[in-house]
């Protein structure tokens, strides 16, 4: 789908793609995002699953204006760990699927500024692994195993699109919608997925902090 711009940058610096699957997730970052113009950024949304996620990310960053934008896959996953609850949030350390890891950036940056956005909300850092299919019951545990600590379709595919369309700063940041303990079946329709659809909206200013630093010069 077509990318949504949000907000324009002066300065002519690289903008933010954000990119999330779901209508819902995308109308949780576009509200965020409302009443201000917080930073360059464009929201995608590139529908469900990681090949919808790879083709639509390697097409938005194939226009002029977001060549060399920094990447940001955001919106709801599957917590794997015991204790994890909805509305708690993810932030990666690196992406994983069948063709390997994706290293994220400024992993600490962005767990600080959303300790402060979400307060109350725990912050859990670790591997968020790939999945082509809605995962559940006992998978959760085989993936757990493998060191990961949560589970979405489409930001180990949107991190490995970004980065194999050029060198480029990205992150993961997902927020759990279900987890071992509470297993939703509906997000819409149950007081866990409108927690997360909450601190989804709330977080999005951290974003823009992130991609403000990850621009800065090196020295």
């Amino acid at each position: 789908m077509a990318p949504t711009p949000a907000s324009e940058d002066p300065t002519g610096a690289a903008p933010l793609l954000i990119a999330c699957a779901l209508g819902i997730e995308h109308l949780a970052l576009r509200s965020g995002a409302h009443g201000g113009a917080l930073g360059p950024v464009t929201v995608l949304r590139s529908g469900m699953g990681p090949k919808a996620a790879d083709r639509a990310v390697a097409r938005a960053l194939a226009a002029p204006e977001l060549r060399d934008a920094p990447v940001i896959a955001a919106g709801f996953c599957a917590g794997l760990a015991p204790g994890m609850h909805p509305g708690d949030v993810v932030v990666a350390e690196e992406t994983r699927d069948p063709r390997g890891s994706t290293l994220c950036q400024g992993t600490e940056l962005l767990r600080a500024e959303l300790a402060r956005a979400a307060p109350g909300r725990t912050v859990h850092t670790g591997p968020l692994t790939g999945s082509d299919h809605v995962v559940r019951g006992p998978e959760r545990a085989d993936l757990r195993a493998t060191g990961a600590i949560a589970v979405d379709m489409e930001s180990a595919a949107t991190l490995y699109s970004a980065v194999r369309a050029g060198p480029r700063p990205v992150a993961a940041v997902r927020v759990v919608v279900d987890a071992p303990e509470h297993e939703l079946v509906r997000i819409s329709t149950v007081r866990g997925g409108i927690s997360a659809f909450r601190v989804l909206r709330a977080v999005l200013p951290t974003f823009f902090e992130w991609h403000r630093n990850v621009l800065l010069p090196r020295r």
